[in-house]
């Protein structure tokens, strides 16, 4: 027996899943550009990193033009001063990385590889402390996959600091487009 919420709720997702049915080629077509633009950035890792790292650069300036911006709501002058400076840095690291964006790279990639590391860490911890019952080993697998992959990327670092965003980026975009393109697909085969 269904309640009007369930029902509601059905009829909501089914409008959803039918208005993107009508959209299915547009999302296709998103992720074709997604696929080549993984590709070009794989072609080109070395400038798919700079590239990410001039975005993180970017979204720096904005945080701490944000940060002081907000620093002027606050009462108190002491309130004010923290989040103003916390503002100024994130812009002087902002611009910092436009000036050096390989270096940036470098920190970045250093800072990637510790939180594979430590993620890795932490899931493999938890892994061995989940009930037996429980599919721990997947969560154990994760861990060890992460772990690793951080250990590879710190064991090679700073060598590695010029194209593994760059890598990151490609895969992450030639996977997400394949992920687009197999749901308008799919959304064009459902009737």
């Amino acid at each position: 027996m269904t309640s009007a919420s369930d029902t509601s709720q059905h009829l909501g997702l089914g409008s959803g899943i039918a208005a993107l049915h009508a959209k299915w080629g547009w999302i296709v077509a998103l992720g074709v550009v997604y696929l080549i633009a993984g590709f070009v950035a794989l072609g080109s890792v070395v400038m798919a990193t700079v590239a990410s790292v001039l975005v993180v650069g970017a979204m720096m300036i904005v945080a701490g033009a944000a940060e002081i911006i907000g620093a002027f709501q606050m009462k108190s002058w002491g309130k004010f001063l923290i989040w103003a400076l916390l503002g100024v840095l994130y812009v002087i690291a902002g611009f910092l990385t436009f000036d050096n964006p390989l270096f940036a790279a470098v920190l970045l990639t250093l800072f990637l590889g510790a939180s594979l590391i430590a993620s890795g860490a932490v899931r493999l911890f938890l892994a061995f402390s989940m009930k037996r019952e429980s599919p721990w080993v997947w969560v154990a697998l994760s861990g060890a996959i992460t772990l690793l992959l951080g250990l590879l990327i710190v064991a090679r670092w700073p060598v590695n600091s010029v194209y593994i965003l760059g890598l990151f980026l490609g895969i992450d975009l030639v996977m997400a487009g394949a992920g687009w393109i197999s749901l308008g697909l799919a959304l064009k085969q459902r009737r």
